[in-house]
């Protein structure tokens, strides 16, 4: 039988790890949605783009069904970035 308590810290060491990756993905696309609102801003565009959004969400639903994600967390997750792109837009616009 395995020791529970170190399977328990493979695991979590893991879920660590993938965390870690996550957070420093989430800081580049971070990057790029900053220079996309610069570009808005620039051209006087809206901060959202609900075609855009629309064809990502349909997008991530796709690709978390594939993986096996729930697409319903897909989306959520996805909303909750995109909200907070769009709230830097609105500061980049407004800094103008």
């Amino acid at each position: 039988m395995r020791d529970p308590a170190g399977s328990l810290g493979e695991l979590r060491a893991s879920i660590d790890n993938i965390d870690a990756a996550l957070v420093y993905l989430l800081a580049e696309r971070f990057k790029f949605t900053q220079a996309v609102g610069h570009l808005k801003a620039d051209a006087g565009l809206p901060p959202a783009d609900l075609a855009r959004e629309g064809e990502q969400i349909a997008r991530l639903r796709r690709l978390a069904d594939q993986s096996g994600l729930d697409p319903v967390f897909a989306e959520k997750f996805l909303a909750f970035i995109v909200a907070e792109v769009i709230r830097h837009h609105e500061a980049i616009a407004e800094s103008r």
